[in-house]
């Protein structure tokens, strides 16, 4: 069981860097260096990494009884740059937890 809640903790952080990526790097190539296709990359692997951070959150929503404020918090954490970082803290705790 412990395994969703660190597979969850995986996801947000491999979906923080492609959101970071996808607004540092990708969108000012795009603006300033008139290359689009960074978009369209960097874009379609991070909203493959966001919806796999909804379906994993779900999972551990599911299995360890949590809030569905603590979904939104999650989704909040995940538009906002830097948020799973800063929540990884919180989710940290939460997953030693249960183990």
């Amino acid at each position: 069981m412990k395994k969703t809640y660190s597979w969850f903790r995986k996801i947000a952080f491999a979906e923080g860097i492609s959101f970071l990526v996808l607004l540092l790097i990708a969108m000012p190539l795009k603006y300033f260096a008139g290359m689009p296709k960074a978009v369209t990359i960097v874009g379609s692997l991070h909203g493959v990494l966001f919806v796999s951070l909804a379906v994993a959150a779900y999972m551990v929503k599911d299995q360890y009884n949590k809030s569905i404020a603590w979904g939104f918090k999650v989704f909040i954490s995940s538009i906002i740059p830097f948020g799973t970082f800063y929540m990884d803290k919180e989710w940290k705790r939460e997953e030693e937890a249960v183990a």
